[in-house]
């Protein structure tokens, strides 16, 4: 499977968050799975720390050395994605959620989210 984490999935699996289910953790550490992050998660995480919004008890770069160390792809923002996300209707107005959700559509990957509304946007959810 190829599989785009949300943010706050990626953030769950980071810190050992009960929050995520065995199952998905499970998935996620699966050499049979490839396992992306968008970049937009990663400056979302940096703004939002910030700003003091999100509490992150280590550097953003700790957090990519264990993508690397865990063999996550950082998947950056091409400009197929930003055609897909013109495209998008207006389900939900959260900039960084839709630009996940555009590049999840151009890349043909499904998405580890517990946000039900990524579903409207005809995706493959796995939670």
């Amino acid at each position: 499977m190829r599989l785009l984490l949300d943010t706050h999935t990626l953030l769950w699996f980071y810190s050992g968050d009960e929050a995520l289910s065995n199952n998905l953790r499970e998935t996620i550490k699966s050499p049979a799975n490839a396992c992306f992050i968008s970049i937009a998660s990663l400056w979302e995480i940096t703004i939002k720390v910030s700003l003091g919004k999100l509490e992150l008890n280590t550097s953003i770069l700790e957090l990519f050395d264990f993508l690397e160390r865990n063999q996550f792809w950082v998947l950056p923002i091409e400009f197929n994605h930003l055609v897909e996300l013109q495209r998008l209707p207006n389900h939900h107005r959260d900039p960084f959620d839709r630009l996940i959700i555009a590049q999840a559509l151009a890349e043909n990957l499904a998405v580890a989210t517990r946000d039900s509304f990524f579903s409207q946007y005809g995706l493959t959810i796995t939670w």
